[in-house]
């Protein structure tokens, strides 16, 4: 018991020391404390002294920059206020220079004026003693100087557009001269006359009887299988092969030299040949047309216009194989084309087809100039081409430059020594034979033959003839022709009526 009274008052006295010793530490964290709080108090004050002093210097800085600027803007305010015054005086004196010039400006136009109306009266006085003087008035004066001056005005226009036309004239000449002898000289050939192979020689006369076959059966199976009339008279060892179709002659020519080579005749064998000649001759053709295309130059032509272009290797004109006059009139062509500056390839091929419808013209009526244009067409070849074609006679009008070009190697071609058979003489008695016909009829008053004789152009009297008697006379002269000459292709008949009233304006 005694032992528990002395714990409870042990503890009871350690509780309290501890109470007393906690609230000495306590007071002595609050002073601690207070005295932290008082020396940041001390120190916030000395910062906000520094700032306040900060903030004045920097207040004061900015006040004496805002100064000197305001003293540079018065400064340049004050400069630019003495050049605008400057200026203004300047102008001011501009304005009083102009004013002056202007007063001086009317000052003269007012005495112009006065000078202006001086010259004035003093022109109608002169006009005035001028017309006491001549006897005249102003506007007859006036007049007689006008006709004056335009007599001689047109006289001189005349004189010089004659003088222009002579010169153009002379130069287009000598131009067109040096260019086809360019074009002869580029494209030599040489030329020897052709005739169409009509006779076929015989080894013997024995071979005529064969030929013909009993009854004459084996001649016409060789004349029905080759459209060609055969001809045995008493030529000796000859047999004449007759027809319009140049390319079945030459069938019929290589078909009677197999059979004669072979030695059998008769209609079964006559047929066998004859399509093999054919064959034969349609191969040849084709490659005729192709070597002509490719010596030409003109490439890309279709297989039928080929195929016609080969035909003309069999078909002469006046004697002048009409596939060499074809190639060499495209050489030309092109010569000519380049020294001018055409179409050079339009020009080549409408020279290599311009005689194509002459492949043909013995089956189709018409000339062949027309034909070969519609050949043309239909095979869809370009438009000047088809018009080189058309026009190397005239029979159409020209529509592009290459169509006179064409029809100008055509003439140089056909024109060269010894490139066709005929005759000067021929030619010219043809010639005299078509306007002799011509002139024979009444009402005609002159005519020409032109285009080689491919052409009548007849002058009529128009008192005498009228329309419709111009075209019946056409028809007479037409059938004229057909009776009494004899002539390659056809011949075009042209009657030209006119009445021409003429009278002058004065």
């Amino acid at each position: 018991m005694d032992y528990l009274a002395v714990a409870l008052v042990a503890l009871a006295g350690g509780v309290a020391l501890g109470f007393v010793a906690r609230s000495r530490f306590a007071n002595q964290a609050v002073k601690i404390a207070h005295e932290k709080a008082a020396r940041i108090v001390a120190d916030a004050r000395t910062q906000q002294k520094d700032l306040i002093l900060e903030a004045k210097e920097e207040k004061i800085r900015l006040q004496r920059e805002a100064e000197d600027e305001a003293r540079s803007r018065r400064n340049e305010l004050s400069a630019l206020e003495r050049r605008l015054h400057a200026r203004d005086e300047q102008l001011d004196q501009r304005s009083d220079m102009l004013e002056q010039r202007d007063r001086k400006l009317l000052e003269r136009d007012m005495e112009l004026e006065r000078q202006r109306e001086d010259l004035v009266r003093l022109q109608a006085e002169r006009v005035a003693a001028l017309e006491r003087v001549s006897g005249m008035s102003a506007d007859d004066a006036k007049a007689v100087i006008l006709e004056a001056v335009r007599e001689e005005a047109e006289h001189d226009a005349v004189k010089l557009a004659r003088s222009i036309e002579r010169r153009a004239r002379d130069e287009a000449t000598e131009k067109a001269r040096d260019i086809v002898l360019t074009a002869m000289q580029r494209v030599a050939a040489d030329h020897t006359a052709e005739h169409t192979v009509t006779v076929v020689h015989l080894p013997s006369d024995e071979m005529k009887g064969r030929i013909i076959g009993r009854e004459g059966r084996n001649i016409r199976a060789l004349e029905q299988a080759t459209g060609i009339d055969l001809i045995i008279d008493d030529t000796p060892e000859t047999v004449v092969l007759s027809g319009f179709d140049p390319v079945r002659r030459e069938v019929a020519r290589i078909a009677l030299t197999k059979l004669m080579g072979d030695g059998r005749i008769h209609p079964g064998r006559i047929e066998e040949v004859v399509n093999k000649a054919r064959a034969e001759v349609e191969l040849v053709i084709r490659q005729a047309g192709e070597q002509a295309a490719y010596d030409a130059g003109v490439p890309g032509l279709p297989s039928d216009v080929v195929k016609l272009l080969g035909r003309l290797k069999f078909r002469t004109s006046y004697g002048q194989n009409v596939l060499v006059h074809s190639i060499e009139t495209s050489a030309l062509a092109s010569v000519i084309a380049g020294e001018i500056g055409a179409d050079i390839m339009a020009a080549k091929m409408g020279g290599l087809l311009h005689d194509i419808g002459k492949a043909v013209d013995h089956e189709v009526e018409g000339p062949h100039a027309a034909i070969g244009a519609a050949i043309a067409a239909k095979a869809e070849l370009p438009f000047k081409v088809v018009n080189c074609i058309a026009a190397h006679h005239q029979e159409v009008e020209y529509a592009c430059l290459e169509a006179p070009i064409v029809q100008v190697a055509d003439a140089i071609s056909a024109s060269r020594p010894g490139a066709r058979g005929e005759t000067m003489d021929t030619y010219v008695k043809r010639l005299e034979d078509l306007q002799a016909i011509a002139e024979s009829f009444g009402g005609v008053e002159r005519s020409f033959a032109v285009q080689a004789g491919r052409e009548v152009r007849i002058l009529v009297r128009p008192e005498e003839i009228d329309d419709l008697t111009a075209t019946r006379l056409a028809r007479d002269i037409v059938k004229k022709i057909e009776e009494e000459l004899t002539y390659p292709g056809q011949i075009k008949v042209t009657v030209i009526r006119e009445t021409r009233a003429v009278e002058y304006a004065k």
